[in-house]
């Protein structure tokens, strides 16, 4: 009788985190729903606002098509169903963070609301650097690359996919300062040693940006330089204050 008494009193700490993960994925998923409701009745202007840059640079006699059936009703949808998502990481983000929070030492969430909150920031820059700098630029150089003979009519279902993934590139690109501290932040690899792999790393972010943009250096130096700035700051940030610094200062204090 003492030992199931034992085991259901083991189980319930169990039972209760995954009730409360439950809540919390249900509380992001209702919060990306309604936004998405909202937006849905905008869908075909946010679709606007997303072809812009490459209507700009679509010459005269060029415009959008949809080649599939069902492609001016699903990719505007689909369109508005990402952005959702992308609105609704704040607090997606939040309720992990509640949901790990009790777990944590006062010295980790000292640094762990800052980096959360930075990472946010760093991945909704690197979307708005995407879209008002790389877009207009491979935009362009796509329309203008073939014969002349060639009438340039780019689908839409193809535009929403270069667009997405070229969000998802470059607002995980940003997150390279972030990465950067935890790695040495972690212990993994010491800030010296991460710093004098700078040559291959760089070799590396000119290679990943060659990867993502048209093969032209303007594109590719519009998203290694920033990339590399990024990396620099990470280096900066880390040597600056780490968290063993704050564990060792708490516990001299006690």
């Amino acid at each position: 009788m003492t030992d199931s008494t034992n085991n259901k009193n083991n189980d319930m700490p169990l039972l209760s985190h995954l009730i409360e993960l439950r809540t919390r994925l249900l509380r992001s998923v209702l919060v990306i729903v309604a936004i998405f409701i909202g937006m849905a009745f905008f869908a075909n202007e946010l679709y606007e606002w997303l072809s812009k840059p490459l209507k700009e640079a679509l010459p005269e006699s060029s415009t959008l098509i949809a080649i599939d059936v069902t492609a001016p009703l699903f990719a505007p949808f689909k369109l508005a169903f990402v952005l959702a998502i992308f609105i609704a990481m704040p607090f997606v983000l939040h309720q992990a963070w509640m949901f790990i929070s009790p777990g944590l030492y006062k010295h980790e969430k000292s640094f762990a609301v800052p980096l959360l909150i930075s990472s946010i920031i760093l991945f909704y820059a690197g979307i708005a650097f995407a879209y008002f700098v790389i877009f207009p630029i491979i935009f362009g150089f796509l329309s203008s690359i073939g014969p002349q003979d060639v009438n340039y009519l780019p689908d839409i279902n193809s535009v929403l996919s270069i667009a997405l993934k070229l969000f998802f590139a470059f607002g995980l690109a940003f997150e390279i300062p972030i990465a950067t501290m935890l790695l040495i932040w972690s212990g993994l690899v010491s800030h010296q040693k991460l710093a004098n792999t700078r040559p291959y790393t760089v070799v590396g972010i000119f290679v990943f940006a060659m990867l993502l943009t048209p093969p032209d250096m303007i594109s590719q130096v519009l998203l290694a330089i920033p990339m590399w700035i990024l990396f620099e700051l990470g280096l900066i940030f880390a040597k600056a204050y780490s968290p063993k610094k704050a564990e060792t200062t708490e516990q001299e204090d006690l």
